[in-house]
């Protein structure tokens, strides 16, 4: 069957409906529905089906990037060969995100290199993939972020994002001990989450030891209680996941050339 050709007219009147994505696909389509003998109305509904799906697919990307989540490290992607231990139940549990539907927070716990990092972006991933916004950021660059608000007087601003946030994930919580203004940050966005908005956190210390990284031990007990009697745990033990990600070349690449596989002719010509 010959391949329609689309009309200049019609992919003028598609582009000012902001549907110009639809003609790369279009004829495509309508041989499909004339092979399938669909209706008018089935064969719309393919069409603008397949122009749904691709909106909910860059939308989704965009959230990711402006997440500021890994592209690599997807649940697609993860090794599950990789020497690690951990309660597969509870993952399952945070994967099918229930614990947003209920506000409760999730702790990634583990020992350096175990994968923390990984499944907090594949979570923040399938947030993302459900329409949720969704904010990643490592803790020291969090604290060094809300110290510069104080400066520039846009603490404010800065404070209702990260507690207004659909998910805020935390990444290496509590590697060093934090200054007064740092531990009253880390309160406020506890006392102010809890209950109202999911917060992933990993850390390579155990909660307990979470206490002493603050400079105020009322507000370390208070902020630390409250987030963890709210929250799943789940512990990842065992061998480091990060060799896995180690680049390797392919068996087929060839060789990289050096200066010394190019001999020059130059100044040999007499």
């Amino acid at each position: 069957m010959k391949t329609p050709t689309i009309s200049a007219e019609l992919k003028t009147v598609l582009k000012k409906l902001k549907l110009g994505q639809i003609i790369a696909t279009l004829p495509e389509r309508i041989v499909l529905a004339e092979k399938q003998s669909l209706s008018l109305d089935e064969t719309l509904l393919l069409v603008l089906a397949d122009e749904v799906t691709r909106r909910d697919s860059t939308a989704c990307t965009r959230r990711a990037a402006k997440a500021g989540l890994d592209p690599e490290m997807t649940m697609e992607r993860w090794d599950p060969t990789s020497k690690v231990r951990y309660d597969k139940r509870v993952l399952a549990e945070l994967m099918s995100l229930r614990f947003l539907e209920t506000n409760k927070n999730a702790v990634i716990l583990g020992a350096v290199g175990v994968g923390k990092t990984f499944l907090a972006n594949a979570l923040g991933h399938v947030a993302t993939r459900h329409g949720y916004n969704v904010i990643f950021t490592r803790a020291d660059a969090m604290l060094r972020r809300l110290k510069q608000s104080r400066l520039d007087n846009s603490r404010d601003a800065v404070i209702a994002e990260l507690t207004s946030i659909d998910l805020l994930v935390v990444d290496d919580f509590a590697l060093e001990p934090m200054p007064r203004d740092e531990s009253r940050d880390v309160y406020q966005l506890i006392v102010e989450r809890t209950g109202r908005a999911p917060t992933v956190v990993t850390s390579n210390r155990d909660t307990a030891e979470w206490l002493a990284a603050f400079d105020e031990t009322l507000l370390a007990q208070s902020a630390v209680d409250r987030f963890i009697h709210n929250a799943y745990d789940l512990v990842i033990e065992g061998e480091s996941y990060r060799a896995r990600l180690k680049p390797k070349l392919q068996e087929d690449d060839p060789p990289p050339s050096t200066p010394n596989d190019k001999k020059t002719t130059i100044g040999r010509r007499r």
